[in-house]
């Protein structure tokens, strides 16, 4: 088991629902297992759980980068 934070930038500043809708969303995909408001350089952190790399990218790249909104994403993967 894989597991990682993607750390998330959504909007352009507009106001915090913008970022609690994208956090809404983000709930629902599968393999997140954690969302977390923040404040900071970055409006979200999603904890992930995937089963090898490749389920990692895939719920990154066609998952959360896909959901509206979303800015840009940086992943950090636990190594040890």
């Amino acid at each position: 088991m894989i597991t990682a934070f993607v750390l998330i930038k959504v909007g352009t500043g507009e106001q915090l629902n913008f970022a609690k809708s994208a956090k809404e969303e983000m709930m629902k995909i599968e393999g997140v297992t954690k969302v977390y408001g923040v404040f900071g350089r970055f409006d979200l952190i999603v904890q992930i759980e995937a089963s090898d790399l490749e389920e990692l990218a895939r719920i990154i790249t066609d998952k959360i980068r896909a959901t509206s909104g979303v800015l840009s994403t940086e992943s950090l993967v636990i190594g040890f």
